[in-house]
């Protein structure tokens, strides 16, 4: 802007040269000044990312999981009904599997499962090497549900189900306990809960939920078929599996299956404990909510300490004025329009808090990269995280240097309005 008539502060280099002079002036007041601005942004930047760690850490684990997927199991009957008492054990079974692939066009994947019961002890022995692991049946159909990648070998397939194959896949941390460091396992045998089976594959988990509790690591899955045969289950079922089809929502999908899983197996259709379930898109819906209310309580509570500065400078500003008492006078009365006035000090206000946020910024984002780094070390030496990623997007860091600048504009004001109501005649006569 030129000195005193108009066009653009920032090309004013008068006007910033007077600024710079006036914080030198008074370092200690200026640096005071802005702390709190600073404290404030930086306080912002930690909160919001350690806010986005926590929802990285745990939604990271829910995503790759089909987000729209139930699952049903079941429990001991609350109601006596159709000659059957109350408290009554009953299990689905493979008519179950046909009648709802055939008659729920809802239905996306649908993928029965048994649960191998752990013995007292080890139950996987390999040569003279032997470890406890938590054993599956299962169809291909489930690694859609819940992803897991073959880091080795293959996926369990439709031709293992329907030849009843005693094949298995087997997660990494069986690999470690049974075989040596250098050792392929494709191809080899395992004897589990005294059956032997070939390893076809050795897969890792894409998410942390286990349904069936364990580590996810230590999984040994078989076709469905073959486990149902070899450990003499019959035709029983433990567990279902399910997503719903595009359109579809898997919340009225899970009310549909609950209520023929019950017709069919003879259970009251008013009972709510028999038949369990739950699905994963209320859960995600619920985390997500849970997520923006912490980001929303970050804001808040950072704006609020970022408030807390930008009063400290509007009343520094307001005892500038009071010293510049003499100064503003003189430049009225040869002829300093209330506009100049207004821009000078709006312009040393915004100066003082967009330089002591961007140092709040720049040392919040500096921290959360050397957490992220120690985060990244931590993962690769094998330890489970629930911190991962502290970021700040683009759009945060741009919504909190525009904070700044508004904040700053308004820090301003006051003061100026302060300034331009003093008349010159009364400000020359002013003494300090």
């Amino acid at each position: 802007m030129e000195g005193q008539g108009g066009g653009f502060v920032m090309f004013d280099l008068d006007l910033w040269n007077e600024i710079i002079s006036a914080l030198r002036k008074n370092r200690m007041r200026s640096f005071m000044t802005a702390f709190g601005v600073f404290w404030g942004i930086f306080m912002l930047i930690l909160m919001s990312g350690a806010g986005k760690a926590l929802e990285n850490g745990v939604l990271d684990g829910v995503r790759a999981f089909a987000t729209n997927s139930a699952f049903f199991w079941t429990e001991r009957t609350s109601i006596p009904y159709a000659g059957f008492q109350r408290g009554r054990r009953w299990d689905y079974d493979n008519d179950d599997i046909k009648y709802l692939r055939d008659n729920v066009k809802e239905i996306e994947y649908l993928s029965p499962r048994l649960f191998g019961w752990q013995q007292n002890g080890d139950n996987t022995v390999r040569g003279e090497r032997t470890g406890s692991f938590q054993m599956f049946g299962d169809y291909p159909d489930y690694f859609k549900i819940d992803r897991w990648t073959p880091v080795k070998g293959r996926l369990m397939n439709e031709i293992d189900i329907l030849q009843k194959r005693k094949v298995c896949n087997i997660g990494e941390r069986v690999v470690e306990v049974l075989f040596d460091k250098d050792e392929d396992p494709i191809g080899q045998y395992l004897k589990i809960s005294g059956v032997y089976f070939q390893v076809i594959g050795v897969i890792h988990a894409e998410t942390r939920i286990n349904i069936g509790g364990g580590k996810k690591e230590e999984t040994i899955i078989i076709p469905f078929s073959t486990m149902q045969s070899a450990y003499n289950y019959g035709n029983r079922v433990h567990f279902f599996s399910v997503t719903s089809k595009k359109g579809n929502k898997v919340s009225d999908l899970e009310a549909k299956l609950q209520r023929i899983l019950k017709e069919r197996h003879k259970v009251a259709p008013d009972d709510l404990q028999a038949v369990g379930s739950f699905n994963i898109e209320k859960e995600f819906v619920k985390f997500s909510a849970l997520f923006l209310g912490i980001q929303v309580l970050t804001w808040i509570v950072g704006l609020g300490t970022l408030l807390a500065g930008i009063i400290g400078v509007s009343n520094i500003m307001l005892v500038i004025i009071k010293e510049r008492t003499q100064e503003i006078g003189i430049q009225r009365a040869i002829g300093a329009t209330p506009a100049v006035i207004i821009k000078h000090i709006v312009a040393e206000s915004v100066f003082l808090t967009v330089m002591a946020g961007y140092v709040g910024l720049s040392l919040g984002v500096g921290i959360l990269e050397i957490l992220n780094q120690i985060l990244i070390k931590s993962a690769d030496s094998g330890s489970e995280l629930f911190f991962r990623n502290p970021e700040i997007n683009l759009g945060m860091a741009l919504a909190a240097l525009g904070v700044l600048v508004i904040a700053g504009m308004f820090a301003g004001l006051i003061p100026a309005k302060r300034a331009i109501s003093i008349k010159p005649i009364d400000a020359l006569r002013d003494e300090k």
